[in-house]
């Protein structure tokens, strides 16, 4: 079986730069040192990191430069959605974590989702850094990437920010709410 190259058609390319573009003039707090025809010189030489920054951008993510990583020559793109992203809310950690679910199964994981999207969850100090570029997640909450140990007893982390402050909470790995998505990365 031959694996299925990400890659979109033309029109629907030219749309999404420009909605990147038009981002990332609107926000350049973010990225104050980043110029937008180097950033897109990238974008355009990989098909797939640009099908990847489609994904995050038809669920609701909104993904932004908030880096540049001068040793790698990476861009650094975040979810920067003022809440979780709508379109990968209601869904458990991980693919264990659904299994175990005896009844009432959301339809996905955020650690399946996010690979089949050609992403990864934030890690905790990705979320706090995202958090100096405004306020995220208000009303919200995101899964992050969660430790072995932490995994290992049954837990996940999940931050937001209440009361102008970014707080890390724990649950079951197969809980599920309707105002807790994910929050992706991608280096480009």
């Amino acid at each position: 079986m031959t694996k299925r190259k990400k890659e979109l058609p033309l029109e629907q390319r030219e749309e999404l730069l420009q909605t990147l573009k038009a981002r990332f003039e609107k926000n350049m707090n973010r990225h104050e040192e980043v110029e937008w025809a180097k950033v897109q010189a990238k974008l355009e030489a990989n098909v797939e990191k640009l099908w990847s920054l489609n994904e995050m951008e038809v669920t609701g993510g909104e993904p932004d430069v908030v880096d540049y990583d001068k040793k790698t020559d990476e861009y650094i793109f975040y979810d920067c959605s003022a809440e979780s992203p709508k379109g990968r809310r209601s869904v458990c950690y991980d693919l264990e974590a659904l299994e175990s679910r005896k009844q009432h199964k959301p339809e996905n994981n955020a650690i399946d989702m996010a690979a089949a999207m050609g992403i990864e969850l934030l890690t905790e100090e990705q979320y706090r850094e995202l958090q100096q570029l405004g306020n995220f997640d208000m009303k919200t909450s995101s899964w992050v990437q969660t430790p072995a140990n932490i995994r290992k007893l049954g837990g996940a982390i999940f931050c937001d920010r209440r009361y102008d402050t970014v707080f890390v909470y724990h649950n079951g790995a197969e809980s599920y709410y309707a105002a807790r998505g994910f929050r992706g990365s991608l280096r480009v």
